[in-house]
């Protein structure tokens, strides 16, 4: 890193590793480039930990640790795991929280879509919400899938494949227009 390029904190997304079963393991290492604050649940921490990845904070119910000394323990109460990770996020002044998610369950993040800027990492799918007006410069041929399904949706730049599944038709930008105040779409990793 040159020294002209100083990182501060908070300034990266946070991660939030819920799940690693299908994550490839190159990508993790592009999140954590720049030394993110790492919340984990007790699973995924003891892989992070075996990697070698240094740990903030477990989230957990459990108070026993058999990790290192030096990772804080958050407990969930609750909320689940995701919930209560959002919620100290959001509360300590993060902008934003990448989050890698075995199981998908967007109705534990709609609350927190306008309070924090959310990328789910599921499976081979990178999730996120976008406003209406939302548009992305994508190369011809790629796909696009609305997670979530508004009134009166209107596209361009885009082909409809079924089952709300999509592909850019061009190389350029793609647009959605909608009614409701967001939804959630998916590109491929």
């Amino acid at each position: 890193m040159s020294s002209h390029h100083i990182v501060r904190e908070k300034q990266e997304p946070a991660l939030l590793v819920l799940g690693l079963d299908s994550f490839p393991f190159e990508l993790l290492g592009q999140l954590l480039e720049w030394s993110p604050t790492v919340i984990a649940t007790r699973q995924t921490a003891e892989l992070l930990n075996n990697q070698g990845i240094k740990i903030d904070w477990v989230i957990s119910n459990d108070t026993h640790s058999s990790l290192q000394s030096d990772i804080k323990q958050m407990p969930a109460g609750n909320d689940s795991l995701a919930e209560a990770a959002l919620k100290y996020l959001i509360t300590h002044g993060y902008p934003a929280v990448n989050i890698i998610a075995d199981d998908l369950q967007l109705k534990d993040y709609l609350f927190y879509t306008d309070k924090i800027n959310l990328v789910i990492f599921h499976g081979n799918q990178k999730i996120y919400a976008v406003n209406s007006g939302f548009s992305k410069w994508k190369p011809a041929g790629e796909m696009v899938e609305v997670l979530t399904h508004p009134h009166d949706l209107h596209l361009s730049g885009l082909e409809p494949l079924g089952n709300h599944n999509f592909r850019t038709t061009h190389d350029g930008f793609f647009s959605l227009q909608f009614e409701h105040p967001f939804l959630f779409i998916a590109e491929g990793l």
